[in-house]
């Protein structure tokens, strides 16, 4: 399984550039490996993941803007919902992967388990 953040490697927003190093730096510092699907260099990717973020979590007015996040296929969410799973250790489950063993993610369901 390959995460893929879908970004913008010359986007004129602050914003998205830090939410976009915020993201890729977590996964680099937690040795999640990742694949970066720059938007502006690539058409596909562009169409790929315009198609492919669900109705549900589509913006109002416009298009779904960077970083956007996938485990292969499977929408996992953008940065708002990354940096809420971040916040509350469930950035594995969020991903869509196993926590490694001695994760707080990975103690967190093992006590969920044993009640």
């Amino acid at each position: 399984m390959v995460i893929k953040v879908f970004i913008a490697s010359s986007s004129g927003s602050t914003a998205i550039k830090k939410q976009q190093q915020d993201i890729m730096g977590f996964l680099t510092v937690n040795k999640i490996d990742f694949e970066e699907c720059d938007i502006v260099t690539s058409e596909d990717n562009r169409k790929w993941m315009r198609e492919n973020v669900p109705e549900d979590f589509r913006p109002t007015t416009g298009v779904p803007l960077p970083p956007q996040i996938f485990n292969e296929e499977q929408y996992c969410g953008n940065y708002e919902a990354f940096f809420d799973a971040r916040e509350e250790h469930a950035v594995y489950a969020f991903l869509g992967l196993t926590a490694p063993l001695g994760s707080k993610e990975a103690e967190a369901l093992a006590r969920q388990e044993q009640q």
